[in-house]
């Protein structure tokens, strides 16, 4: 690419280009802050390696030649764009990044959705997400928040609770096959159950869990499908493939959009929530600060 260009620098054309407009070595050296002998070696450069004369030396100045005032005219052109290119984007105001941690399903179900208010309100700023199914050991590098869950003690920086969790069984209405609502809590069992497992499952409630919560007795046999995932056990949801433990702020839009709905009435409290935490090396403390209560509005307004 640019084979013609070769080793020619921009300054050697930006000296071309001040020499050009000005027919004067001596007043392009004005213009660059340089001596007209260091004007008049560079020129003698690109001479030599264009292999062309580009300048007549005259009485009491100089003349573009014929290639000269091609290459002139070529050469101003594209300064020109390049300056106008830098201007305008000198000119854009001043963008900002934050960086924030969190997992898969908080940053699908309850982030995503709201993110379009955070940019309205904010233009200037945008978001950066670091995602992962264990958050925990997200907050690394440049990273300015994270939305963690857990009981609120953090090693990692100062946390902010956001909100703790209800959790209840949610499904697809295709599941339901046009059955009444609310469903009695002893028929959950006659539902395949999705199971979330691995070592993230141990702060989440399983069925053991919420069927004891609810003193149903101990729960039937695990489903066949198991998940280290919760998105995508809630897509499993959707699908129809089962009942899902819902996390009432994870799956609320879902709900109000109908493609989850929540057969039974009781529900469990979990002794665990997110928490907004701001590692201790804060170098962007100002934009932590405003995205934590940005989230921690939206979940007011929401109360």
């Amino acid at each position: 690419m640019y084979k013609a260009l070769g080793d020619i620098s921009l300054d050697l054309l930006r000296t071309f280009e001040a020499a050009a407009r000005h027919r004067s070595f001596t007043a392009a050296a004005l213009e660059l802050g340089t001596t007209q002998p260091a004007i008049s070696q560079q020129l003698k450069r690109l001479e030599s390696r264009l292999g062309i004369r580009l300048f007549d030396r005259i009485y009491r100045g100089i003349a573009l030649t014929e290639a000269g005032l091609g290459l002139f005219l070529q050469v101003q052109a594209g300064l020109q764009q390049i300056d106008a290119g830098l201007q305008a984007l000198s000119a854009q105001p001043a963008r900002e990044v934050l960086q924030v941690a969190t997992d898969f399903a908080f940053a699908a179900y309850w982030l995503m959705p709201r993110l379009p208010r955070f940019h309205a309100a904010y233009p200037q700023i945008d978001v950066s997400l670091l995602t992962r199914e264990r958050s925990h050991g997200a907050l690394q590098g440049d990273i300015d928040v994270g939305v963690l869950f857990g009981q609120g003690r953090f090693s990692q920086g100062e946390s902010q609770w956001l909100f703790n969790e209800e959790v209840f069984p949610v499904c697809s209405p295709r599941l339901l096959a046009g059955q009444t609502l609310p469903l009695s809590a002893r028929a959950l069992g006659d539902f395949a159950l999705l199971q979330l497992r691995g070592e993230h499952a141990r702060q989440w409630f399983d069925w053991y869990r919420l069927f004891d919560a609810l003193k149903l007795g101990p729960p039937p046999a695990p489903g066949q499908l198991r998940f280290d995932n919760y998105t995508l056990l809630i897509q499993a949801a959707i699908a129809g493939q089962g009942m899902a433990i819902g996390w009432k702020h994870l799956v609320d839009n879902l709900l109000e959009q109908g493609v989850l709905c929540r057969p039974f009435a009781e529900s469990a409290q979990s002794t665990c929530g997110y928490y907004a935490v701001m590692p201790q090396r804060k170098r962007r403390n100002r934009l932590a600060r405003v995205f934590v209560d940005w989230m921690l509005a939206e979940q007011n307004a929401e109360q």
